[in-house]
């Protein structure tokens, strides 16, 4: 029996082309509506991309103490990258800025450099990010044109592997498993230069937290009818 007030761990299913927020504030408002309240604390444990897909852990009442806890899960992603290109963004939100060449690019350079990205590496975030600068988020001013520098991080990639090269489209699918902070994103440009090219994302898909596989989660709208279907949810 779910208990909002003292505490849910949801997990989602985020739409493409939603905010993390967007599926909080829609969980938020639907629970308080059907609970009769104004006042519910409801939070996320990791941001993920408007333009990605996947596993999105929400917590309700109490159990929003869990999410500086939950935050740390390590985390697997399904990416599809962009070969001989790239973008401001490193994704689709942005249009392609530049294009590099791909005729060296073979499957065996490709199985060469990939196994390089394994371990601790420092990474540089993406200036279209969430990240605070001055009280605002970086994506906020690259939005404007503002420049952005942002210092590198440490962060672990535990395992990625090849699961495909379409070499006439120059499209490379990678699995990732990873640690909090990991920029898929920039991963991908990175990918890109230690092949002397340039790489963008065209899909990413996150597929577990910790233990929380992306096939055992909500959809919203399986969600919301479960939560329209259940009578006796109220706050104590």
């Amino acid at each position: 029996m779910w208990d909002f007030a003292q505490g849910e761990v949801l997990a989602f299913d985020k739409p493409l082309h939603w905010t993390s927020f967007d599926l909080v504030a829609k969980v938020r408002y639907n629970l308080c509506k059907k609970l009769g309240t104004k006042k519910l604390k409801v939070g996320h444990t990791g941001t993920l991309d408007p333009l990605a897909t996947g596993v999105v852990i929400i917590c309700t009442g109490k159990k929003t103490k869990l999410i500086d806890q939950l935050q740390y899960d390590v985390k697997e992603y399904i990416a599809t990258l962009q070969l001989g290109a790239t973008t401001p963004s490193y994704d689709m939100e942005k249009e392609v800025d530049r294009t590099y060449p791909t005729e060296h690019i073979t499957r065996e350079l490709i199985d060469q450099i990939i196994p390089l990205f394994r371990g601790e590496q420092w990474q540089t975030p993406p200036a279209f990010s969430a990240i605070q600068i001055n009280g605002k988020r970086a994506y906020e001013l690259a939005r404007k044109g503002e420049e952005v520098e942002l210092k590198p991080r440490l962060l672990v990639i535990d395992e990625i592997e090849v699961l495909g090269f379409d070499e006439q489209k120059m499209l490379l699918t990678i699995r990732v498993v990873c640690s909090k902070g990991t920029y898929i994103r920039a991963l991908a440009r990175d990918i890109g230069e230690r092949l002397n090219s340039g790489a963008y994302l065209t899909a990413l898909r996150r597929t577990r937290v910790g233990n929380i596989r992306v096939e055992d989660c909500y959809t919203i709208e399986q969600f919301l009818e479960e939560l329209n279907n259940y009578e006796y949810v109220q706050i104590q």
